[in-house]
């Protein structure tokens, strides 16, 4: 073999290897904001903002589905506060604060029951959200420390940066099984999309 051909099959073969490295990480980079599922189950992302009526009126459909569906399907709910709603992102903390006391789902069900009496407000409803944690029977203390620490509203905002980059416009935005759910997200639609995953 020539030192010319040699050379050409080592320049072919470094190529090869730069190609399949570049899709492997591109691949990888695609399933952090909406995951497929690779076990058979489907997996349901939803980003939603706890300020945002349509979010509210989604919830009671979200949690039947997870009630009849069980351990069939995921349901994987992640923060994207929208800028223009003064309190979303400090009650999307306040439900990761409840969350270190095991009360995560408790707060989120308080903060959608209660949201029309808190959201729209253009002042501070941090009051409102430690009666929360107190109504929720959250050690105070910890409850307040937890919703002063910047690594929870850094994670709030990475949940939210991972949204937009995954194509979220608005709230709610649903995700199946890593594809973007269109439409209104009623039980009815969600359910006729999460059945034909799963037959």
């Amino acid at each position: 073999m020539s030192k010319n051909a040699r050379l050409s099959l080592i320049i072919v073969a470094v190529v090869a290897v730069v190609v399949a490295g570049f899709i492997f990480f591109s691949q990888n980079n695609n399933t952090t904001a909406a995951p497929k599922s690779a076990d058979g189950k489907v997996t349901v992302v939803e980003y939603l903002d706890l300020e945002c009526p349509s979010c509210r009126a989604a919830y009671p459909g979200v949690e039947r589905l997870k009630t009849e569906y069980g351990d069939r399907v995921t349901f994987d709910v992640r923060h994207f506060p929208i800028p223009s709603h003064r309190n979303a992102e400090l009650a999307a903390v306040a439900v990761e604060a409840a969350g270190a006391q095991g009360k995560r789902d408790d707060m989120f069900r308080l903060m959608f029951d209660t949201q029309q009496e808190w959201a729209g407000q253009q002042t501070s409803q941090q009051a409102v959200f430690l009666g929360f944690a107190q109504q929720l029977g959250l050690d105070q203390a910890a409850f307040e420390q937890a919703l002063a620490d910047p690594a929870l509203r850094e994670r709030v905002l990475a949940q939210r940066a991972e949204g937009s980059k995954a194509g979220v416009q608005g709230t709610p935005t649903f995700f199946i099984n890593g594809t973007k759910f269109t439409g209104a997200p009623t039980y009815d639609a969600l359910k006729a999309a999460i059945g034909k995953v799963l037959s």
